[in-house]
């Protein structure tokens, strides 16, 4: 990706965090939204839009029902939220926004848990034996 190209994927990351944070008041989407990355087409015809969803509260199950619901309600609000872009960025195009679940970071966080917990049982056992 070019360098201008990269600008506008930063300018539009910091934007949509803030406009999602303040303007979309759907109560399907109570958790806090994280974008962690955005690609554009080098036609400017479409952004894609990594983020993920975090809800402490949720068992594996619950929490895959969680973000395919928030990321329908991203995908629906993404014209919404494309107009206000569009207003924002001040620029000849504002590309399409495609929302998608950010896999990569999902099972970093899940695997970084699963460490805490084996370093934690660790410790305890250790504790134990003394």
């Amino acid at each position: 990706m070019n360098q201008r190209l990269q600008r506008l994927a930063d300018q539009i990351q910091r934007e949509l965090a803030v406009l999602i944070r303040d303007e979309i008041n759907d109560p399907r989407l109570t958790g806090l939204v994280t974008i962690s990355g955005v690609k554009i087409s080098p036609d400017l015809g479409y952004a894609d839009i990594y983020v993920t969803v975090m809800e402490t509260n949720m068992d594996d199950a619950m929490a895959k029902d969680y973000h395919e619901d928030s990321l329908k309600v991203l995908n629906k609000a993404s014209g919404f939220l494309r107009t206000e872009l569009s207003h924002i960025l001040r620029t000849r195009t504002t590309p399409r926004l495609r929302f998608h679940y950010d896999e990569v970071t999902a099972n970093a966080n899940y695997m970084m848990n699963l460490i805490s917990k084996a370093v934690q049982s660790s410790d305890d056992n250790q504790n134990n034996d003394d």
